[in-house]
């Protein structure tokens, strides 16, 4: 089991880091807020890893904190979730929302994850609600009302500068997984997400 990588990066291309380890180049799949996290090519990069064995493949997923690769590990042991949809849940909502998400039994939140239908998101909000415990007391509480407002507003205003609504609410829920305090703002979401995602196109060219 590779647990944890430390080393250069070389590459980004859409979701994948290459990294080399001590000349060894490894191609990992990451969540969002692991690449918000990332400078340019030649930075130093820490992941925790989750590694997959199939017969036709041998894949690397990265996460940027232990608590983000705990919870893809608790969504990937419910039946039908795989590491694809386990990664795009972690990687579409950030590990507060998802708390959030079950703590008030909302299925809206997790339906806007791509692959996350109705009937999915109510099977995972049982499911999840005794595995996501511990994450609710090791995550920040926040002023849900408060923080749901500021979270559409930035998104709102991220489309309507042109971002597609996947790439906005990426970037926003990126920010928040990076903001130590507990309630935030507008203004604060809106400026932050904007230079992340203009760092990864900087990254990315």
């Amino acid at each position: 089991m590779i647990g944890r990588i430390q080393g250069q990066l070389l590459e980004i291309r859409d979701n994948f880091m290459l990294i080399d380890v001590s000349g060894v180049a490894y191609e990992v799949e990451v969540t969002t807020a692991a690449l918000a996290a990332v400078g340019g090519s030649g930075a130093e990069v820490t992941l925790f890893t989750h590694f997959v064995v199939r017969e036709d493949a041998q894949l690397l997923y990265g996460f940027g904190s232990r608590t983000e690769r705990d919870v893809f590990r608790d969504l990937i042991r419910i039946n039908g979730v795989g590491p694809k949809l386990g990664l795009a849940i972690v990687s579409g909502l950030s590990l507060q929302a998802l708390a959030d998400a079950v703590r008030a039994n909302d299925p809206s939140m997790l339906t806007r994850v791509q692959g996350v239908g109705r009937k999915t998101a109510e099977r995972l909000l049982v499911e999840l609600k005794d595995r996501l415990g511990d994450l609710q007391v090791s995550i920040k509480p926040i002023h849900v009302d408060t923080d749901q407002q500021a979270i559409r507003e930035a998104e709102d205003a991220l489309i309507s500068l042109g971002y597609r609504p996947q790439e906005a609410h990426k970037a926003v829920a990126a920010v928040l997984d990076s903001t130590p305090d507990a309630a935030v703002t507008t203004e604060h979401l809106l400026r932050a997400a904007l230079k992340r995602i203009v760092r990864q196109v900087e990254v990315s060219t």
